[in-house]
C-alpha cells in the first residue's frame, strides 16, 4: 500500500519536472542541433580512410585508419609542413589528388553563388612536403585534378585553365571570358540553381581531353539587389537573371586537347534556345556524352560526340507530354552501354541501354519510384538504388542485380535511409532517421555486418527526454476528387479529446517535393513542438505535385501550378475542421518560398477556411521567376495566360478575410523581394490590412546572428494574436 501511494505521489513530480521549449532555445542557442559524421576520405583500395585528427600539441594531422578496425596506421601530413610563403595553409578541409600522393588546399573562401565557392588554391606534395599556389592571379572556382593527378583544371575570371603540376605552367584554355557576358566552364545563376550544378567541365579517363561549356549571357536581362551598408549610397549588385519568357544563355560545349592545345566545338545542333544540362565523358576517352533539352524541357537527348572532332549521335531521348527531370542517374556499364532513369512507365525506375540506344533491360519495375541511383559495382554487376517501395513518407534502400532478376532490401528499419558507399564497395555509411530518431550514422561492411558506430546523437536523444515533446502521427485522408494525401499530425502533450483546439498548418507542396517525411524534422520539430506548447495543433500534408507516387501524380500540376496544390490543402482545412478536437474557425497556414506562394493562395483563394497566414518569401506571379523552373512546370507565359493568370496571389487578394503576415529578405537573388512588393502594392490598392516584414540585406534564406530569431518570434506573436 505504501509503494502504491509513493509511485501516486511521484507521478505529478514527474510531469512537472519537464522543461518548457522557448525560441531562444531553437533560434537563438541552437541547443537542439543534430550532428553529423565527421567526413573521411576512403582510399582507393576500399579498405582504409584518411582523417584530419589533432595531434597531443594542437596540430592538424592527415593520418590513415583502418575501416574495419579504426586503428591508426600511420601519420600523412603534419599541419606545420603545409606552408606557403612562410604561411601556413589549413589543412583542416582538403581534396587528395587521384593517385594519393597530393592535397589540394584553399584559404579566404568567398561564395559568388550558393554552389559556387571561390578561393586562393594550393597544391601540398605529400612525399617533398612543397606547396605550391594554383594561381597568383586571382581567385579560382571548382579545381579539379586530372584523372593522372598531373594537372589541374579550374575556373578564373570566367575562363578555364589548366595548371601542370610538374612544370608550374598555366594554359589558358579559354581567353574570352567577361563578366555579366561570357562565362567558360562555369554556369551561370540559372543553370546552377536550378539544374544544381555550377562547375561545368569534365576530364576524360586518360586526361587528354578536356571538355567545357561556354555561356554566353550577353542577352540575359540583369537584375539588380541593393545592400545596406552604413554607407551613404546602397551597394549595387547586378547579376543576369532570366525570368519566365525571357532570353536564356546561348550554349556551346567545346573540347580541347591537353596534347595539342587544340579545341574543338561540338554539334549540338542549330537550335541555340537550347539547354545542356549535363557533360560527361564515357569510359572511352574519346566519347563525350552531352544531354540536350529542348526549351520546354520535354525532351532530353543523349549524344554521344567524338572528343577528336566534335561531331556527334543522338542514341537516346527520353520525351514526355509533360516534363523531362535532370538527374545525376547516368553510368556507363564498361564499353558496353549506360543506365539512366526514366519516367517511361510511369513511375521513376532504372533502365539498361547499350550505346546505340538499344534497351537491353528495364531494371527496376514497380508502382513505386527510384528517388536515387546509389551507385554501381562493376564487379558485381549490382547496383544501389533508393526508393518508396515502402511509402512516399519512407526511403529504403536496395541492391538489384544488372538484369534487375536477384534484389534485395538492404535498410532494416523504416524510416528515411541513405546509404553512401565507398570505394570499391567493400564498405557503405548508413543515415537512418525518423519521424522520432535524429539521424544515425553507422559503417556497414557490404554484407550489411556494422562495422562501428560514427554518430548516433545519443546526448539529443538524452537531451530531448527532459521535454514533454509531441511526436508526429501519420495519416491519410482522402480530397474531395477522391484521391488519398499523405498528412502528419502534431498534438499538444496534454491533449484533451473533450476539448477544441486551433489549427497551425504547414506545407511546401512544390512540384517534386515533399515536406510529410517519416524523417527527422530538424528545427522545423522544435518549433511546432513550441507551437503543441502554446496550444495548437500543428499539421502538414503533401498535397498533389508532390513525389515518391508516381509520374501522374507528381505532374498532376503541369500548365497549372497552384490550383490543384490549393484544392488540397483547403480539402485539408475543412477535413481538420469536422474533426471533433478541432475549432475550425481557426485554422492557419505557413509556409516558406514555394510554401510562402501557398500560403498566400490560402488566405486568398481559402478564405473561407483559414483565420490567418504567414508567407516567407513568396513567389506571387510566376512572371517573376527564373525561366528554367517557371517554364518546366508552366511553359512560357505568352504561350500559358491563364496558368500564370489564374493561380496568382496578387489577382485574389480582394477575397482576403483574415490576418496575413508578409515576410521577404530584400536581398533575395532566388525570389526577389519584388514579389512580395508587387503583392503589398496590390494589398493596399485594394485596402487589405496586412503584415510586412522585410530582412535587410538577406537571402532567401534569411539567416545570420539573430535572424532567425527575429523571424519567428515575429511569426509567434502574430500567430498568438490572430489564430
Amino acid at each position: 500500500m505504501k509503494k502504491l501511494i509513493l509511485l501516486y505521489c511521484l507521478a505529478p513530480l514527474l510531469i512537472f519536472s519537464q522543461q518548457n521549449i522557448n525560441l531562444d532555445n531553437i533560434w537563438g542557442k541552437y541547443i537542439f542541433g543534430a550532428k553529423s559524421t565527421q567526413g573521411f576520405n576512403v582510399l582507393k583500395n576500399g579498405l582504409n580512410y584518411v582523417e584530419v585528427t589533432e595531434a597531443a600539441d594542437g596540430v592538424a594531422l592527415l593520418s590513415e585508419f583502418e575501416l574495419k578496425s579504426g586503428k591508426k596506421i600511420r601519420d600523412i601530413v603534419n599541419g606545420n609542413d603545409t606552408k606557403f610563403n612562410n604561411r601556413f595553409i589549413p589543412l583542416g578541409t582538403y581534396q587528395l589528388s587521384p593517385n594519393e600522393d597530393k592535397l589540394l588546399l584553399f584559404e579566404n573562401m568567398e561564395y559568388v553563388y550558393r554552389r559556387s565557392p571561390m578561393a586562393n588554391y594550393f597544391v601540398y606534395d605529400i612525399a617533398t612536403k612543397k606547396t605550391i599556389e594554383l594561381s597568383d592571379k586571382g581567385k579560382q572556382l571548382f579545381p579539379k585534378f586530372s584523372p593522372d593527378g598531373k594537372k589541374v583544371a579550374f575556373v578564373r575570371d570566367n575562363n578555364l585553365y589548366i595548371k601542370t603540376l610538374e612544370s608550374g605552367e598555366e594554359t589558358a584554355v579559354t581567353n574570352d571570358g567577361i563578366n555579366n557576358k561570357l562565362k567558360n566552364g562555369w554556369a551561370d545563376w540559372v543553370y546552377e540553381e536550378e539544374f544544381s550544378k555550377a562547375d561545368y567541365f569534365d576530364w576524360s579517363a586518360n586526361s587528354q581531353y578536356l571538355a567545357y561549356i561556354k555561356f554566353d549571357e550577353s542577352r540575359v536581362k540583369e537584375f539588380t539587389l541593393e545592400y545596406y551598408k552604413n554607407e551613404l549610397y546602397p551597394t549595387k549588385y547586378t547579376y543576369k537573371y532570366p525570368k519566365a519568357g525571357e532570353d536564356n544563355s546561348i550554349v556551346s560545349v567545346h573540347i580541347f586537347d591537353a596534347k595539342t592545345n587544340n579545341t574543338v566545338k561540338a554539334d549540338i545542333g542549330l537550335n541555340n534556345d537550347i539547354y545542356i544540362p549535363r557533360i560527361q565523358f564515357t569510359n572511352d576517352a574519346k566519347t563525350l556524352c552531352i544531354q540536350r533539352l529542348n526549351r520546354l524541357q520535354n525532351k532530353l537527348e543523349y549524344i554521344l560526340t567524338d572528343a577528336t572532332n566534335g561531331n556527334g549521335k543522338v542514341v537516346h531521348t527520353n520525351e514526355s507530354k509533360t516534363y523531362v527531370d535532370i538527374a545525376d542517374d547516368l553510368r556507363f556499364v564498361g564499353n558496353k552501354g549506360f543506365i539512366i532513369s526514366s519516367e517511361a512507365d510511369e513511375f521513376n525506375h532504372l533502365y539498361y541501354y547499350d550505346l546505340n540506344g538499344k534497351l537491353i533491360n528495364q531494371i527496376t519495375k514497380g508502382n513505386w519510384d527510384v528517388m536515387d541511383f546509389n551507385g554501381y559495382d562493376e564487379k558485381t554487376n549490382t547496383l544501389f538504388y533508393t526508393s518508396t517501395e515502402n511509402g512516399a513518407i519512407n526511403r529504403d534502400v536496395y541492391s538489384i542485380s544488372l538484369d534487375g532478376k536477384i534484389k534485395k532490401r538492404l535498410s532494416p528499419k523504416n524510416g528515411t535511409n541513405s546509404f553512401e558507399f565507398t570505394k570499391g564497395f567493400k564498405y557503405y555509411v548508413s543515415t537512418y532517421q525518423s519521424a522520432d530518431t535524429p539521424p544515425v550514422y553507422e559503417l556497414y561492411s557490404i554484407d550489411g555486418k556494422l562495422v562501428k558506430v560514427l554518430e548516433n546523437n545519443a546526448d539529443l536523444a538524452g537531451k530531448l527526454k527532459n521535454y514533454n515533446f509531441s511526436k508526429r502521427s501519420f495519416f491519410k485522408f482522402k480530397n474531395s476528387d477522391g484521391t488519398e494525401i499523405n498528412a502528419w499530425m502534431m498534438k499538444p502533450a496534454n491533449f484533451d479529446s473533450t476539448k477544441k483546439y486551433p489549427v497551425y498548418m504547414y506545407a511546401y507542396n512544390g512540384p517534386g517535393s515533399n515536406a510529410c517525411n517519416n524523417a527527422w524534422g530538424g528545427r522545423d520539430y522544435f518549433w511546432h513542438c513550441l507551437l503543441n506548447q502554446e496550444g495548437y495543433i500543428v499539421v502538414c500534408a503533401d498535397g498533389r505535385g508532390t513525389m515518391g507516387r508516381g509520374r501522374q501524380f507528381k505532374h498532376s500540376t503541369y500548365l497549372q501550378l497552384g490550383k490543384l496544390e490549393t484544392l488540397d490543402q483547403i480539402d485539408f482545412a475543412k477535413y481538420l475542421g469536422n474533426l471533433s478536437y478541432i475549432e475550425k474557425s481557426r485554422i492557419g497556414f505557413q509556409g516558406w518560398s514555394y510554401g510562402g506562394y501557398m500560403a498566400s493562395l490560402m488566405i486568398s483563394k481559402g478564405a473561407d477556411v483559414i483565420k490567418a497566414a504567414v508567407a516567407v518569401a513568396p513567389v506571387t506571379n510566376w512572371k517573376y521567376y527564373d525561366n528554367i523552373y517557371t517554364e518546366r512546370f508552366l511553359r512560357k507565359p505568352i504561350d500559358n495566360k491563364s496558368g500564370y493568370e489564374d493561380n496568382s496571389p496578387t489577382n485574389f487578394v480582394k477575397k482576403i478575410k483574415g490576418k496575413f503576415l508578409l515576410i521577404h529578405g530584400d536581398a533575395d537573388d532566388n525570389v526577389h523581394v519584388q514579389n512580395s512588393m508587387e503583392l503589398a502594392a496590390a494589398l493596399v490598392d485594394s485596402n487589405i490590412p496586412f503584415e510586412f516584414m522585410v530582412y535587410p540585406n538577406k537571402n532567401h534564406g534569411i539567416y545570420g546572428g539573430y535572424t532567425r530569431l527575429h523571424i519567428y518570434s515575429k511569426i509567434l506573436k502574430f500567430v498568438k494574436e490572430n489564430l
